[in-house]
């Protein structure tokens, strides 16, 4: 088990400025938080070991590889077939994300497809065939308002 790692003030700057552009050079990463270069390579790499930076990514535009149509997907499932349902959902690359839900339903996907007749094939064919989808309800994204925001805006 991990060590949890108390963070301070200029660890948080760190980490948004990580957040914000990944691609920064340990010299610039340490200007924003006032450090030299290898303080605050010791406490990126600190905050990697401790499991509070869990990985780095590209932002990419879903328009530009063939993903045009986003939507909301609330899952009802079987009671003894939640963990079965949940593996299944791994093997699903339309899935994006999967957050089980306390309320009406069980889970709550995003899910994205190049377009409406692929989002209609995945729902009819590949997602009511998951283990014990008892029902769902699909909510179609028209446009992207706030499409991504900043844990490190959110923790603040």
């Amino acid at each position: 088990m991990r060590k949890p790692l108390v963070l301070d003030a200029l660890d948080t700057r760190l980490l948004e400025a990580l957040e914000r552009d990944a691609r920064l050079s340990f010299a610039s990463l340490g200007e924003t938080a006032g450090l030299s270069k290898t303080p605050s390579w010791k406490r990126v790499q600190a905050m990697e070991k401790a499991g509070v930076i869990t990985g780095y990514r590209a932002t990419i535009d879903p328009a530009a590889i063939g993903l045009s149509t986003s939507a909301f997907v609330h899952v009802s499932i079987e009671f003894d077939h939640h963990e079965a349902f949940e593996r299944a959902v791994l093997d699903q690359p339309a899935i994006l994300a999967c957050h089980a839900t306390v309320g009406d339903f069980d889970y709550l996907l995003h899910v994205m497809t190049g377009g409406v007749p692929e989002l209609d094939e995945f729902l009819r064919h590949r997602l009511r065939r998951l283990p014990g989808v008892r029902h769902f309800n699909t909510t179609l994204a028209m446009r992207d308002i706030k499409p991504g925001a900043y844990l490190t805006d959110a923790a603040s």
